[in-house]
């Protein structure tokens, strides 16, 4: 019974992953995360500059051979400045997608879990949480907490667990009556072992199809804090505080938004288009 069942979840997965490499959108967005992700990791040492270090002779301009993106007003590197930032954005995207998949996942397995009372209200802190809007909501907690990368992280985080919570109750609500979580009550195993074991394995699929979107909802919320000057700080670079900068030259050294821009715009798509393959193979 056993091998059998072990034999069921390897062809599973093995199906899983055979729909997920096969699909278009999924085999797209996964080549331009590993693109991304290694010119971010590996580039600073290729390219050997420092993001912060001066260059007196490049003033402004544009890209050449020693400048392949050419330089912003103050001759820093651009390219170099890119590849750091890509750094910091993407680990603000990937922490604050944790904490609100995390917060969200374990009020929503709570909530659908205990249901009556606890659910309700649960549910209406929820429905509070989404009536305010999300810029707002923001910028409040950046008041609150300390500036930093990890407390931008933290902020984009709390502002994003409210779906996640959704989505788990829904799932552990659909999943209690089913005869499997029957049997596990029927053979006395107690109710946070059937939660966490049993339920929370088969619940948690659409929450990885959300951190996807989260990831990429949460690096385009990080470009939009530190436009408004509630983000990463320079001079720390990240691709958010990078446009701010440009704002002032976009006539004069364009490069300066398109390079950075252009990476929010690929990274963001990439993450969107996992998400879709993610969704089709599950």
């Amino acid at each position: 019974m056993e091998m059998t069942m072990a034999n069921g979840d390897l062809q599973e997965r093995r199906s899983f992953w055979y729909r997920f490499f096969h699909h278009r959108n999924a085999v797209i967005g996964s080549l331009i995360l590993v693109a991304v992700s290694v010119l971010c990791i590996a580039g600073p040492v290729l390219w050997a500059n420092n993001p912060t270090t001066i260059d007196f002779l490049a003033f402004g301009k544009g890209p050449s051979l020693h400048h392949l993106m050419g330089a912003d007003d103050l001759g820093r590197d651009e390219l170099t400045r890119i590849l750091y930032g890509g750094r910091i954005s993407i680990l603000v995207g990937f922490i604050s997608m944790v904490i609100g998949i995390g917060i969200g996942g374990i009020v929503g397995a709570i909530a659908g879990w205990l249901g009556g009372s606890a659910d309700f209200a649960l549910m209406r802190v929820v429905d509070v949480a989404l009536s305010i809007p999300s810029l707002f909501l923001l910028l409040l907690l950046s008041v609150v907490f300390p500036s930093g990368v990890l407390s931008i992280a933290f902020i984009i985080g709390l502002s994003n667990w409210m779906v996640p919570a959704r989505l788990m109750r829904s799932q552990v609500l659909s999943i209690k009556p089913r005869e499997y979580v029957e049997a596990a009550h029927a053979i006395g195993s107690p109710p946070w072992r059937i939660l966490l074991r049993t339920i929370t394995p088969n619940a948690i699929s659409p929450l990885i199809v959300a951190g996807t979107i989260l990831m990429g909802q949460a690096i385009v919320t990080e470009a939009v804090m530190s436009f408004l000057g509630f983000g990463v700080q320079p001079p720390i670079p990240s691709w958010g505080n990078m446009l701010t900068n440009a704002q002032t030259f976009i006539v004069s050294m364009p490069w300066l938004a398109v390079f950075p821009g252009f990476m929010v715009f690929v990274t963001v798509l990439g993450f969107n288009l996992v998400g879709d393959g993610l969704r089709d193979a599950m």
